[in-house]
């Protein structure tokens, strides 16, 4: 298993599990993702983005967001392995901080990310932690990460080098609460799941 930038031919199969999973979807590039990739099978397992954003009168804003694993990859640490990726990419791009606006905090946190005051946030973020609330999560919080400061829980390291497509019978619906993360939708109304960790 291994993460790598998305190609332009990737494009579609972004855009379905981006719509199935309930994912925000504005402003979508393909070039701006990244997928996690099963090397026996060449199966895509898991996506996610940076988002830079670039006010007139402010210096650039990085945004992660549209994190997803696929059910059947599902706690076995390829979540958290995008967004290492991704952090490494804002590093290599000379972020200093990166910034989430989500739901449900906790997943992020193991990562590194702390809540911030709103007033804190960079005025374009205020914005969009505005839309978001509206039209997608009202309960989103926002939370920022010092790229530096990014750790990867040995769990899911561990788990992301056995990590293996399962079927339904591996997995049944009534668990996929307990494997997977919110990241800012209510699990009820969409599919917004990432690894925990947690058995």
């Amino acid at each position: 298993m291994y993460v790598r930038d998305a190609k332009n031919r990737e494009e579609v199969w972004l855009l379905d599990n981006i719509e199935a999973m309930g994912l925000d979807d504005t402003a979508f590039r393909s070039r701006d993702y990244v997928i996690a990739i099963d090397e026996d099978s060449g199966a895509k397992a898991g996506f996610g983005r940076i988002r830079i954003h670039k006010p007139e009168d402010a210096p650039e804003i990085c945004e992660l967001t549209s994190i997803g694993v696929v059910p059947a990859w599902r706690e076995q640490g390829v979540g958290a392995h995008v967004i290492e990726r991704l952090i490494d990419k804002a590093g290599d791009d000379d972020f200093e901080d990166v910034y989430a606006l989500v739901g449900v905090p906790d997943y992020l946190a193991q990562f590194g990310f702390e809540p911030i005051d709103t007033a804190d946030l960079p005025t374009k973020l205020q914005d969009r932690l505005d839309s978001k609330r509206e039209h997608i999560e009202p309960d989103a919080i926002p939370m920022v990460l010092s790229v530096g400061e990014f750790e990867m829980p040995d769990r899911l390291r561990e788990r992301f080098k056995e990590a293996r497509e399962r079927t339904v019978s591996d997995s049944t619906a009534d668990d996929t609460e307990a494997m997977a993360e919110e990241f800012g939708i209510d699990p009820d109304e969409a599919t917004y799941k990432y690894d925990t960790g947690r058995h």
